[in-house]
């Protein structure tokens, strides 16, 4: 089972995260949430279940440089 660990607010932060988790090892793949014709809108970004927690953390020791 995919859990949600992360909503970016458009697809090039997404991409980001997603690159992030993934230089880590870990599995991650987007879900788009409302996105218009225009590829704006939140993203969700999904890893496994039992890498939900490792996830966070990763995501938290960059997410100033997320933003």
């Amino acid at each position: 089972m995919w859990t949600v660990v992360y909503i970016a607010p458009n697809k090039g932060m997404a991409e980001r995260v997603r690159s992030i988790l993934e230089a880590e090892g870990l599995l991650a793949q987007l879900r788009p949430l409302d996105v218009g014709e225009d590829g704006r809108g939140s993203i969700e970004i999904l890893v496994p279940e039992g890498e939900a927690e490792e996830a966070h953390e990763i995501l938290a020791n960059h997410l100033g440089r997320l933003r």
